[in-house]
């Protein structure tokens, strides 16, 4: 429910109040018990010429995305919120395909639900839209996407030498893919920019998956322009949000795209936590470029740094399996030491949450408002919001 209708109801109630007798009345006490919540999870907008960029750093949740409306496993999320203060909020992950249902007709309803909730235990949103699933079957793009003009919207891809389809990116080579991108990213924007509990908006790896069909070398440069291009509207949509750009391969595209996010004063997220992993960790040399990880340590300070654990960094220390299981401190302290992290975003796995909550427990990471990460304002922000 919006400011504006919450107050037309308060308008409608105190007319009705004025011809009503003592059971009406009490009929409207009811109502307004069952409004009250929603009253007090709207929080005051950002004023207008606001020039600074919201800024809470510290230990999030990510929500598995089949769970983002079960409202079983999302109590437990809520309950664990509330009862650990270094846990600053959530980030949920949602297909694109969920949120647009026809040509700029958009369904964010669960966005809303969420942070009304949030707001309310003075907790934080931050939503990564994704272009890229990990099951064949799941709706990524609005059916319309589908269409010639699009070329399809999206590509299947698998792992090297399987001939099982792993799931689908979309065609961002395509300027018509890319401008209906651009405009589910305004209509976000224009919703949820001045909102001082929505922390932050992203967009998955840059990974792009091994096609079935090769990709040409245009359509791969192009795929990345094009991301930049919506990388650089998305941060005008958000002037008072950070946006986030998850980097991990190819690395040969690494330095464009980082320096573009350092240029318009983006995030850079990561979707693993893997202090091992080879490719990540690549220093670079005169044949190959360096890997994702080299760019977070050389621009802390400089733009946000915003990794995530994910399921699989709790098993191993490798992507190929060939390091070791690592214990939940030590996932922590590479991300904050190594890549110098000024959000980390925990993976809510139900093997893996009690051990994650009670390295939250520490008095390292009730100490300061940031859970003992970098805290100090990005230079290439404004000014920062801190709330």
């Amino acid at each position: 429910m919006t400011g504006d209708n919450l107050m037309k109801s308060h308008i409608i109630l105190s007319n009705i109040v004025q011809r009503t007798n003592a059971t009406s009345m009490a009929i409207l006490f009811i109502m307004y018990m069952i409004l009250a919540p929603w009253v007090s999870a709207q929080a005051a907008p950002l004023p207008p010429g606001t020039t600074g960029i919201k800024w809470n750093p510290g230990h999030y949740y990510t929500i598995q995305n089949w769970a983002n409306d079960d409202p079983i496993y999302m109590a437990k999320v809520y309950k664990e919120l509330q009862a650990t203060p270094a846990l600053r909020g959530m980030q949920l992950r949602y297909l694109w395909g969920w949120l647009e249902k026809s040509p700029g007709v958009y369904d964010f309803s669960s966005i809303d639900k969420h942070l009304a909730k949030l707001t309310a235990m003075n907790k934080r949103l931050v939503i990564q839209v994704q272009t890229k699933s990990f099951e064949a079957d799941w709706k990524l793009i609005p059916d319309y996407l589908k269409a010639p003009k699009y070329e399809g919207g999206a590509f299947p891809f698998r792992d090297w030498g399987s001939t099982t389809i792993d799931g689908r990116n979309i065609k961002l080579w395509n300027p018509y893919v890319r401008d209906r991108l651009i405009a589910l990213f305004k209509a976000l924007g224009q919703r949820y920019n001045s909102h001082p509990n929505f922390e932050g908006i992203g967009m998955i790896e840059t990974a792009m998956g091994q096609s079935t069909t090769p990709l040409t070398t245009a359509q791969a440069d192009k795929w990345f322009d094009n991301l930049i291009i919506v990388q650089q509207k998305t941060r005008t949509f958000f002037p008072n949000t950070m946006t986030i750009q998850e980097i991990n391969y190819p690395r040969e595209y690494l330095k464009q795209i980082t320096s573009a996010m350092v240029k318009m004063g983006g995030t850079l997220g990561c979707p693993d936590v893997y202090p091992d992993e080879p490719g990540l960790n690549f220093p670079g040399d005169q044949y190959s470029p360096p890997g994702a990880y080299k760019y977070f340590s050389q621009l802390s300070g400089t733009v946000p740094i915003a990794p995530t654990v994910e399921k699989v960094n709790y098993l191993n220390t490798r992507g190929d399996k060939k390091g070791h299981v690592p214990t939940i401190q030590e996932l922590l302290v590479f991300a904050r030491d190594d890549l110098k992290s000024n959000y980390i975003f925990w993976q809510r796995v139900p093997e893996y949450v009690n051990k994650v909550l009670e390295v939250m427990s520490y008095n390292s990471q009730k100490t300061t408002a940031s859970g003992g990460l970098a805290a100090a304002c990005p230079s290439t922000y404004s000014s920062c919001i801190r709330n």
